[in-house]
């Protein structure tokens, strides 16, 4: 009677190509993540930006108490979740620009608060060397790393 049952030969070339598909499979699972991250990034930016804009517009159309020297954006981007009064319309409450501020998702500290993973430009700063201000213009990702795009994070 002839026994049943692989041959160690047969185990050791199962075991190589199970490694050999692991192998290629983990940078294709890795190159997945980092989209993932990417795209989550392009929406956080967008929508900050959007709110931002609205802001803007709310303050041009005089829903936003207007001081003199303003620029019309919001001082901090916590005062896009939080709500500003309506000046022209006391009794319908406050404006909302956003639910939440989104975290960057790139950014390495998972305890900062989400208004704390962005860079913030102001509208006085340059667009080649952004600062934090008295308001804020425009936000940009703090990561360091370049994306598959082959541009800067901070520069999307």
């Amino acid at each position: 009677m002839r026994a049943r049952g692989f041959t160690l030969i047969e185990l050791v070339i199962t075991v190589a190509i199970v490694g050999l598909l692991a192998t290629a499979a983990f940078p294709l699972a890795e190159m997945a993540a980092r989209r993932t991250k990417e795209q989550e990034l392009r929406l956080a930016l967008r929508e900050i930006r959007d709110a931002l804009d609205a802001y803007k517009t709310a303050f041009d159309a005089g829903h936003i108490e207007q001081e003199v020297g303003q620029t019309g954006y919001p001082p901090d981007l916590e005062s896009l979740a939080a709500g500003v009064e309506d000046v022209k319309d006391p009794e319908a409450g406050l404006i909302y620009f956003m639910r939440r501020v989104p975290r960057d998702p790139l950014f390495p500290d998972a305890t900062a608060s989400a208004s704390k993973s962005w860079g913030l430009r102001s509208y006085e700063s340059p667009p080649d060397d952004p600062q934090p201000g008295v308001d804020v213009f425009d936000v940009y990702s703090l990561s360091p790393g370049t994306g598959l795009n082959g541009v800067k994070y901070r520069d999307w």
